[in-house]
């Protein structure tokens, strides 16, 4: 059964300045969805938003038409990848594996050159090869919606490429919502995308509708 994630009726305000206005998004699962804009524009405060874990004037979220509050408490249904790392540095590669309930063989499959580092600590990874682990513990929960904020950033290109692999296949049960600045890669791993301008969100399916919104210039 397809579920449906949505976030609108959004006011967010820093002072006197209002960052978010005018949103829509909408994520389904068995769909990966792009969002793009300017730095600063709010693209992870609107996550956050729907995540639950940052404060607004106004907000409506809504899982399958029902309100969705607290996203953070429900990990089954909703979860996040935040642009800084998450997962405690002192921790060893075998230890966050575990902690996730995922194979290391089968990541081994895909990330080969990962071999020798199963009693690394994450502190003693390079900032690429800590970012992957992060964003593939989350990519594979067990979990119904998937919120990616910079996710491909620091990343070598090859193990973008098998991290979009895997996205595509993950989709087949979830939802996802993705923002980077590596827009390439969001327009070639999206169903449809999100520019977000000016406290509003734009519908934008190729390149010609990012040209119009300004995005590519």
């Amino acid at each position: 059964m397809k579920k449906v994630l949505e976030t609108d009726s959004v006011l967010l305000e820093f002072g006197l300045r209002k960052i978010l206005t005018n949103i829509y998004i909408k994520l389904e699962t068995g769909k990966i969805v792009g969002l793009l804009g300017r730095n600063g524009a709010g693209k992870s405060c609107l996550m956050k938003i729907t995540y639950g874990s940052l404060s607004c004037t106004s907000k409506s979220v809504r899982l399958n038409k029902k309100p969705f509050l607290y996203a953070f408490k429900q990990p089954e249904r909703l979860q996040y990848l935040p642009q800084f790392h998450f997962i405690p540095a002192q921790l060893k590669v075998k230890r966050v594996f575990s902690d996730f309930d995922l194979a290391f063989d089968a990541f081994l499959q895909v990330f080969p050159d990962f071999k020798n580092k199963y009693t690394t600590k994450m502190k003693d990874l390079s900032g690429g090869q800590r970012r992957l682990i992060e964003v593939y513990m989350i990519t594979k929960s067990q979990t119904d919606f998937v919120l990616l904020d910079e996710p491909f950033s620091h990343i070598m290109p090859l193990h973008v490429e098998k991290m979009i692999q895997i996205l595509q296949e993950e989709k087949k049960e979830k939802g996802f919502l993705i923002t980077d600045h590596m827009y390439r890669d969001i327009i070639k791993c999206s169903d449809w995308i999100y520019v977000l301008k000016d406290g509003q969100t734009y519908m934008s399916r190729d390149k010609d509708d990012l040209n119009k919104l300004g995005y590519l210039r």
